[in-house]
C-alpha cells in the first residue's frame, strides 16, 4: 500500500505545482496574442482611416473616397497590381511544386539526406543577399554569361538583354523561388512525421503506384494540411515583397508594394492618403492571390481524384524524379553561387567582360565601406539581439505555461501565430507607422525593436515548440518526487538540457531580424540604418564592389549567429560529457 500512496501523493503534489506554475504564467499567452494581433489590427485601422480620407495631420478630417480615386488614376496601377498578384501565385506554385516533387521522388534516399543538409542553411541567407547574388549571376555581364563566353557561341561584350528588372518580373520571381524553396522544404520535413509518410508510401507501392504517384495520392493530402498556413505565408510575402522587388523587380511600373513605399516617402504629404489606399489595395491583391490558390487546390484535387478513379499508376516516373532533383539542385546552386559571386565582387580589382575572374584582387571596397558600415552594422546587431532575446523569452514563457497548465494549442492560436506572416507587411506597417507617429514613438529604438519582434516571434516559437513539447516528462516527475518546484525544474533541468534548441531558435530569430527591411525603413523613419537597408539602397547606385561587400556582410551575419548557437552549449557543458551529448 505504501508505494501506491506515495505515487499518488507525488502525482497530487506535481499537479498542484503545475497548476500554480501555470497560473503565474497565464499572462504570457495574453501578451503574445496582443503582440501578434494588436499591431496587425492597429496597423490595418491606421491604414484604413487615411485611405478613406481621414488624416488630420494634413487637414483631412472628413471621410471620402478621394484617396482611392487618386490611387486608381495613377499610371500603371493595374499593371503593378497584376505583377504583385502573379509574383504571389507564380512564386508559391513553382516553389511548392519543386519541393513536393523532390520529396515525392527522393524521400528516404541518400540524395534526399544530402540535399536536406545543404538546403537547411540556405534558410538563413537573407532575401536581399540572395537577390543580389542572383543578379550578379544572371545579369548580361554576370558570371553565367562570362562562363560561356570563351565558347564559339559566347559573347565579346554584354548583350543588350533586359534580364534584371524585366517588365514581367520573372527575375524577381526567380529570386523569390530560390529563397522560398528552403522555407517550404523545412516546413515539410517537420510535418512529414505527422503525415505518416513511410507507412502510407509502403501501402501505395504495394498497390502498384509509382514512387511519385504514391506520394501524391497517399501522403501529399495529409502533408498539405500541415503546410497550408506556411504556403499562405509565402503567397503573402511574395505578393508584397519590397527589398527583392527593388533589387530584381520591374521599375516601369514597379510592383504595388514598392510604389506604396515611394508614395509614403514622398515629400508631398497628400500622397500619404494615396499610400494608405494602396496598402488596402495590396491587402486585396494578396487576398485575391490566396483565393485563387484555394481554387487551384480544388482543381488539382479533382484531377487527382479522377486519375485515381481511372486507375492510373504512373510507374514510369524516372524522368520526373530526375527533373525534380535537378530543380532542387539548381535552387541550391543559384544561392551558393550567388554568395560566391558576392564574395568575388567584394574583392575584385579590374574585371572586364568577358573574363571569368578579375585581373586582380583588392580590399579597397572593404576599406572604403568600413567606416560607412560601422553604424549600420552596430544597429543591425543591436536590433536583432534585442528582438530575438525578447522573442525567446516570450516563447519560453508561453511553452512553459502550455506544459504546466496542460493545454494544447488551438487552431485559433496557430492562425494568430501566422497572422503577421499572412497579412502583407506594407498593408499594416503603414498604418502602424501612423500610430507610432501619433504616439511620438516613430524613429525610436523601442518602436523598431517591437516591429521586428512581431515578425521574429512566430519563427522563434515554431522552431522551439517541437523540442520543448517532446521533452521527456519523466524528468519532471523525478524532480517533483525529489521535492523540487516547477520553477527549479525549469531553470536547473529543462532549460539546460534544451540549451541547443533554445540557442538555435534565438539564432533563427536573429537571422529573421537581420533580413527585415520594410519594418526598419518605415518604423525607423530612416534613423536606424542597418546592413540590410544599406545594401538595398546601394542597388540604385550600380557599384558592384560596394554591393558585393555589403550584401556579403549581410549574408554572413546570420551564420555567425548559428555558429554561436552551436558553440555555446559545447563551452557551457565542456566538463559534462552527458550534457554535451544532450545539448
Amino acid at each position: 500500500m505504501g508505494a501506491p500512496l506515495r505515487s499518488r501523493a507525488i502525482a497530487g503534489s506535481e499537479g498542484a505545482a503545475t497548476r500554480r506554475g501555470g497560473s503565474r504564467l497565464v499572462l504570457f499567452p495574453a501578451a503574445i496574442f496582443a503582440l501578434l494581433v494588436g499591431p496587425v489590427a492597429a496597423g490595418l485601422l491606421g491604414a484604413a482611416l487615411p485611405a478613406f480620407g481621414y488624416l488630420p495631420v494634413i487637414g483631412a478630417e472628413r471621410l471620402s473616397l478621394a484617396p482611392f480615386e487618386a490611387l486608381f488614376a495613377m499610371p500603371g496601377i493595374w499593371r503593378s497590381s497584376l505583377i504583385s498578384l502573379a509574383a504571389g501565385l507564380g512564386t508559391t506554385f513553382v516553389a511548392f511544386l519543386i519541393v513536393a516533387a523532390f520529396i515525392a521522388g527522393w524521400h528516404g534516399t541518400r540524395l534526399f539526406r544530402r540535399l536536406a543538409r545543404l538546403v537547411s542553411p540556405l534558410l538563413a541567407v537573407p532575401h536581399a543577399a540572395a537577390a543580389f547574388g542572383l543578379a550578379f549571376l544572371i545579369a548580361p555581364s554576370g558570371l553565367l554569361l562570362r562562363a560561356v563566353s570563351p565558347w564559339p557561341s559566347g559573347f565579346e561584350r554584354p548583350p543588350d538583354w533586359l534580364i534584371v528588372h524585366d517588365t514581367a518580373g520573372l527575375a524577381m520571381m526567380a529570386g523569390l523561388i530560390v529563397k522560398e524553396i528552403p522555407f517550404l522544404f523545412l516546413m515539410a520535413l517537420a510535418a512529414l512525421p505527422q503525415a505518416e509518410a513511410v507507412p502510407r508510401l509502403k501501402a501505395a507501392r504495394a498497390l502498384g503506384y509509382g514512387r511519385m504517384a504514391g506520394f501524391a495520392f497517399a501522403v501529399l493530402p495529409a502533408l498539405y494540411r500541415q503546410l497550408r498556413l506556411p504556403v499562405f505565408a509565402v503567397i503573402a510575402y511574395a505578393s508584397s515583397v519590397v527589398d527583392v522587388a527593388l533589387i530584381l523587380g520591374p521599375t516601369l511600373p514597379a510592383p504595388l508594394a514598392v510604389r506604396i513605399l515611394e508614395w509614403q516617402a514622398d515629400p508631398d504629404l497628400s500622397l500619404r492618403s494615396v499610400a494608405a489606399a494602396g496598402a488596402l489595395l495590396q491587402l486585396a491583391v494578396t487576398g485575391a492571390a490566396i483565393l485563387l490558390w484555394l481554387a487551384l487546390e480544388r482543381l488539382l484535387a479533382g484531377l487527382a481524384m479522377a486519375a485515381m478513379a481511372a486507375g492510373w499508376r504512373f510507374r514510369a516516373d524516372e524522368p520526373l524524379r530526375c527533373l525534380a532533383a535537378a530543380a532542387m539542385g539548381l535552387a541550391v546552386f543559384l544561392v551558393l553561387a550567388g554568395i560566391a559571386a558576392l564574395a568575388l565582387w567584394s574583392v575584385a580589382g579590374l574585371w572586364t567582360f568577358p573574363n571569368l575572374l578579375p585581373a586582380g584582387f583588392t580590399l579597397s571596397a572593404w576599406s572604403r565601406l568600413g567606416e560607412a558600415l560601422a553604424v549600420p552594422l552596430a544597429n543591425a546587431l543591436l536590433i536583432a539581439a534585442l528582438s530575438s532575446a525578447l522573442a525567446v523569452a516570450l516563447a519560453l514563457g508561453a511553452l512553459e505555461y502550455e506544459v504546466r497548465a496542460g493545454v494544447t494549442p488551438t487552431v485559433r492560436a496557430l492562425v494568430a501565430l501566422y497572422l503577421p506572416l499572412l497579412v502583407p507587411q506594407i498593408a499594416f506597417l503603414f498604418g502602424l507607422d501612423i500610430l507610432f507617429i501619433a504616439l511620438r514613438l516613430d524613429g525610436r529604438l523601442v518602436a523598431v525593436v517591437l516591429s521586428h519582434l512581431v515578425f521574429v516571434f512566430p519563427y522563434v516559437l515554431l522552431s522551439l515548440a517541437d523540442p520543448w513539447r517532446a521533452f521527456d516528462p519523466r524528468y519532471r516527475q523525478m524532480a517533483t518526487g525529489l521535492g523540487r518546484s516547477a520553477d527549479a525544474f525549469f531553470w536547473r533541468v529543462r532549460l539546460p538540457m534544451l540549451a541547443r534548441p533554445v540557442l538555435t531558435a534565438a539564432a533563427i530569430g536573429f537571422a529573421v531580424s537581420i533580413a527585415l527591411y520594410l519594418p526598419t525603413i518605415l518604423i525607423g523613419a530612416g534613423r536606424w540604418p542597418t546592413v540590410t537597408t544599406e545594401a538595398v539602397a546601394l542597388s540604385a547606385g550600380g557599384d558592384p564592389r560596394a554591393i558585393g561587400a555589403t550584401a556579403l556582410l549581410q549574408a554572413l551575419l546570420p551564420f555567425i549567429g548559428f555558429a554561436l548557437a552551436g558553440l555555446l552549449p559545447a563551452l557551457l557543458f565542456r566538463r559534462r560529457a552527458a550534457m554535451r551529448a544532450v545539448a
